[in-house]
């Protein structure tokens, strides 16, 4: 597009037509843009000029981001792996609903822009991040283990269970397996625990987006089964609302009675 533009029809073109043509172009384009109107007196022009300056900037910073969020998977690929796997959990703390885990595939160097610790992300942006990764995994599981089941075995073991369970889904056998922090008993794969993996692992970091998306959508569906808990807002966890619903109604069928054992109400 600007290299249609010669410098007679840049000298002549007005304000509004310049900022129209800085929405049009793609951020490829920026240096080239700066570099055509910066010397352009005009103060509304250096102020776009400005403003494409910042948003190269925030570009620059996020692809360098996600080069490092590649680092754990380059790794894994360099020593000789095809597929590499991260898995994450969340639902550990909540005194209703299940523990959900998810592990996702990505193809080598994946660049997906915001994604994050699901935990950093608004719902909104959870939501279409998800969409993205579905689409974009060579593949996915998801595992859950419900309120029964953690009050059988303990909530770290049924985080476990989620876990394997996550894997169990797979259609293909990952080389490397990235885990936000723990080791996972039973699993054949290796295993690279990360300390805060879901920062630091794009792979990890997916699975922890799909999980948090997955169960919370599973609570807003037991808010319409279970009403007066506050399911769809606190998605289980120990606010007001919920305690407030433990005492006017009693526990449900998803509640985690091991986790309300010195609960009077």
């Amino acid at each position: 597009m600007l290299r249609e533009l010669d410098l007679v029809e840049i000298g002549k073109m007005k304000a509004r037509e310049i900022k129209d043509l800085s929405d049009q172009i793609s951020p490829k384009e920026y240096p080239e843009f700066i570099s055509l109107f910066s010397n352009d007196e005009r103060k509304s022009v250096q102020n776009i000029c400005e403003k494409l300056k910042k948003k190269l900037i925030r570009i620059q910073a996020e692809e360098e981001r996600l080069d490092l969020l590649n680092y754990y998977e380059n790794q894994c690929y360099e020593n000789g792996a095809v597929f590499v796997a991260g898995l994450d959990e969340v639902g550990r703390g909540p005194l209703a609903g299940p523990v959900v885990a998810a592990v996702v595939v990505l193809k080598p160097d994946t660049r997906i822009v915001g994604i994050n610790d699901s935990k950093k992300l608004t719902e909104e942006k959870r939501q279409a991040l998800y969409e993205i990764i579905i689409k974009e995994a060579v593949d996915y599981g998801i595992g859950m283990a419900d309120n029964y089941e953690i009050d059988e075995h303990n909530i770290l073991n049924a985080t476990y269970i989620a876990m394997r369970r996550a894997l169990d889904q797979l259609e293909v056998r990952p080389d490397c397996l990235l885990n936000d922090a723990v080791r996972i008993p039973g699993v054949d794969t290796p295993q690279l625990p990360i300390v805060k993996g879901d920062a630091k692992s794009i792979s990890i970091a997916a699975a922890s987006i799909v999980a948090k998306v997955t169960r919370d959508r599973m609570m807003v569906d037991y808010d319409k089964v279970y009403p007066g808990y506050g399911f769809s807002s606190n998605k289980g966890y120990g606010t007001n609302e919920h305690y407030d619903g433990l005492r006017k109604f009693g526990r449900t069928k998803i509640h985690r009675n091991s986790f309300l054992k010195n609960f009077e109400g």
